[in-house]
């Protein structure tokens, strides 16, 4: 696969995520933000297998168990982390710690498994987008800034970051699809027990089984395929980097749908994340 294909699919998929903590808003009140973190993978997770399913390209064996399982916790992990990110600390700064702390974490993940270091370009383009998201994140006057929100967000960041590079480990030995399919599904799983303890009477209402579908969907089997089939083409650390669309996405239908306060400081925030964005990409389509 070409890169500039890779990377497109990447953004796609990033620009689809941008979307989960606006469609939060819409949800019923009583919807609590780790019942829709649940309720969104076991919808993405059961559309995944029944595409692989019916394409006749499912199977279990040779997965390699631990890399499997590692994917499957990070993606279990990250629903939950970052819904509550989003709830408590609002949807661009929620959204924006997530992705933006990504990157510089999955660097380092690569570093540390595999003694891969991005090369000067890649942490360039970091820090370009770290600054952006601590400009957003600080912007205290005109959002809400929760410490807990801040860290559960970090941990979301983190979550994503495993959740690439172990997705690109299995993606060596198996298709995309079919790997995207069995991650969701154990993750699915693994999130189940919530299903008992939180109230989903939400999901009778016709908005709440909306936001329900467009998550499941549109934000997670659609987005997840097409940055599962992305990673092909690029280093994981460089995916991650390319899904900064996210916080772009979700900063801008922050301000224009949820009416979020737009000032200077955001403004200057979101163009240093669409510069570190913009560098990146013609960078790696240049070679």
């Amino acid at each position: 696969m070409s890169q500039r294909k890779a990377f497109l699919l990447i953004l796609v998929a990033a620009v689809l995520w941008g979307t989960t903590g606006t469609a939060q808003n819409f949800a019923p009140s009583s919807a609590h933000p780790v019942a829709i973190g649940a309720i969104r993978l076991a919808i993405g997770g059961i559309v995944l297998l029944v595409f692989v399913v019916i394409q006749g390209k499912f199977y279990i064996k040779r997965w390699p168990k631990l890399t499997t399982c590692l994917a499957a916790v990070s993606m279990a992990a990250y629903q939950p982390l970052f819904f509550s990110a989003v709830s408590w600390t609002g949807v661009a700064v929620g959204t924006v710690v997530a992705i933006g702390s990504a990157p510089i974490l999955a660097g380092l993940l690569e570093w540390l498994f595999y003694r891969h270091i991005p090369d000067r370009r890649w942490w360039l383009a970091t820090i370009l987008a770290v600054a952006g998201c601590t400009l957003l994140a600080s912007n205290q006057e005109t959002v809400t800034i929760s410490p807990l929100g801040i860290l559960m967000a970090v941990g979301a960041g983190l979550s994503f970051a495993a959740y690439t590079l172990f997705s690109k480990k299995l993606l060596e030995q198996h298709r995309s699809e079919t790997v995207v399919a069995v991650v969701f599904t154990l993750a699915a799983i693994l999130l189940s027990p919530i299903l008992f303890l939180y109230d989903f009477s939400w999901l009778l209402e016709s908005n709440g089984i909306i936001v329900a579908l467009h998550l499941g969907i549109l934000a997670t089997a659609i987005a997840y395929l097409f940055f599962a089939r992305g990673l092909l083409g690029t280093s994981a650390a460089t995916a991650v980097t390319l899904s900064l669309a996210e916080p772009l996405t979700a900063s801008i239908l922050g301000m224009v749908v949820v009416k979020e306060v737009i000032t200077v400081q955001i403004l200057i925030g979101l163009a240093l994340i669409f510069t570190a964005l913009v560098f990146l990409s013609i960078r790696k389509s240049s070679l």
